[in-house]
């Protein structure tokens, strides 16, 4: 069966397995086979590329964030920037009547939230290829002066092939332009458990974020939960803020990366270099 990736409003949410609108093509070329999944602020369809006869998935807004058009573009080359296998490939973007739509390529497998939730908190040395896979993905984002920005479980596609991919750049920025995201002023986006403290205070979207987030995801693999969710909104917002993760119970030799990566202060905090560092000297199990 293939899967794709929903959008960057909470992939947590269930997937709506209703089919695409009877019949539906985009641009004249895109026919839409079935809804793979839906948040907040968009869908994703599975489609076939009629011109090329191959599967592709399909992206549109639902909501307006600034232009809703100008913003799906922006997100498009955020993606298309990074050339690393680690992230997802861009094909096109269209517009068909009034909406702006992101066609992407296909995926096989599940997002790493799907993946724990059906096998809970997985070994440490799946996590730490997990760990080194992803490090080399956000190394090549921020290379490519970009900020993912959403990094958590729901955002991370594991491909039946092996192959590990961040997915969703739907509030990504630039480095060179992080004073304007496109987002309203007062506005938050994000998933609270996997966002820095930082971003919490009202600071901009850095490498130090993307890293704090990619440590709550790789926390969440290795123990079976988020680090921060204490099941309610608020409680959740204060241990990210305080700094007070859950203890470390199942992590082993990856604590002290996922621990560095954790690190309330971006000065104390690992970089990616650093954390690749420390993961050299993990022993395969």
């Amino acid at each position: 069966m293939m899967a794709l990736p929903a959008t960057v409003a909470d992939r947590e949410s269930p997937a709506i397995d209703s089919p695409a609108p009877r019949a539906r093509t985009i641009a004249g070329r895109y026919r839409l086979r079935s809804l793979l999944g839906r948040g907040g602020m968009g869908r994703v369809f599975l489609a076939e590329d009629e011109l090329l006869h191959r599967a592709v998935a399909v992206k549109q807004h639902l909501t307006a964030i600034g232009s809703s058009g100008a913003r799906m573009v922006e997100e498009a080359r955020a993606a298309a920037r990074v050339d690393h296998d680690g992230a997802v490939r861009i094909l096109d973007v269209v517009r068909d009547g009034d909406a702006t739509w992101i066609v992407m390529e296909a995926l096989s497998g599940r997002t790493l939230a799907e993946t724990i939730a059906a096998e809970g908190r997985l070994p440490v040395g799946r996590v730490t290829d997990l760990a080194r896979r992803l490090l080399d993905a956000v190394q090549a984002v921020h290379r490519a002066g970009v900020i993912h920005h959403d990094i958590k479980p729901s955002n991370v596609y594991v491909c039946e092939s092996g192959r590990v991919v961040l997915i969703d750049f739907g509030i990504a920025c630039s480095l060179n332009s992080l004073g304007d995201d496109r987002l309203p002023a007062g506005t938050f986006v994000g998933s609270p458990p996997y966002t820095s403290p930082e971003l919490l205070h009202g600071g901009r979207p850095s490498q130090a974020t993307d890293l704090f987030s990619l440590g709550a995801t790789l926390f969440a693999a290795v123990e079976g939960r988020a680090p921060f969710d204490r099941g309610d909104v608020a409680a959740t917002l204060d241990a990210v803020i305080e700094g007070t993760p859950s203890p470390f119970v199942h992590a082993g030799p990856l604590a002290p990366v996922i621990a560095g990566l954790l690190a309330p202060d971006t000065a104390q905090r690992l970089t990616a270099a650093q954390a690749h560092n420390v993961l050299r000297g993990i022993r395969p199990s």
